[in-house]
């Protein structure tokens, strides 16, 4: 009965319509929500979207491209960066992130609003949804529309940890935009996450700004080269 469903591409293709919403629901979320657990929460369950709407779409064409990046997607960004974040934010002791930079959440919400309009719109000129077809179309405006609020919680935020969050948002923007449109050689997806990898990595090896903001960042950074002249 199961299987029988599954292998319905039309069921398939609702199904991922309906993750489509949720996705966005998690970036809007992403871009009101000040606690930084709660944030990575939301960000490792935008990814098990991503790696849901993979898994449907591999039912839907059969590639074993589409499979192989929903596994990576769950072990990597649903799993491991997630947990090495939240290990490094209960280190430091960060909870929450309440400062926001030139946009309220009210405020960035309501440009992603428009940002959203504007992907539709600036894609429409590229692409014929008819020709295209429908949901590739609507996964290559979710996927745009994902990377341009990625941008707005790096431009709204301030704690550097969030600015992170930010990024991999982007990123799995990116990836949706990819699974849709751009037929991305797998090898390149491998090289995504482990640029990814090597991002939340050095932002943590800087754990002395992890907790800050910019400026704050900066001023602990000038303070260890101050130290570092009085030991030579």
């Amino acid at each position: 009965m199961i299987a029988s469903l599954l292998a319905d591409p039309a069921l398939l293709e609702d199904i991922v319509r309906i993750l489509f919403v949720f996705v966005l629901i998690t970036a809007a979320f992403i871009l009101s929500t000040r606690n930084i657990a709660s944030l990575l929460t939301v960000y490792a369950v935008q990814s098990l979207l991503l790696t849901l709407i993979a898994a449907s779409f591999y039912l839907i064409e059969g590639s074993e491209k589409l499979l192989a990046i929903a596994a990576l997607t769950l072990v990597s960004k649903v799993l491991l960066i997630p947990l090495f974040i939240n290990l490094i934010g209960e280190k430091i002791k960060i909870s929450r992130d309440l400062e926001f930079n030139y946009l309220e959440p009210t405020a960035s919400l309501l440009v992603s609003i428009g940002l959203i309009m504007l992907a539709y719109v600036f894609l429409s000129g590229f692409f014929d949804e008819y020709v295209l077809g429908k949901l590739f179309f609507i996964g290559a405006v979710i996927g745009l529309s994902l990377t341009l609020m990625g941008m707005l919680v790096i431009f709204s935020r301030r704690k550097v940890i969030t600015k992170v969050i930010g990024y991999l948002t982007m990123e799995n923007g990116v990836l949706l935009f990819g699974i849709f449109v751009a037929d991305l050689p797998f090898v390149i997806e491998i090289l995504i996450v482990i640029d990814l990898m090597i991002l939340v990595l050095l932002t943590t090896i800087l754990a002395i700004g992890l907790d800050s903001t910019k400026k704050e960042y900066h001023q602990r950074l000038q303070t260890l080269k101050i130290w570092s002249g009085r030991e030579e």
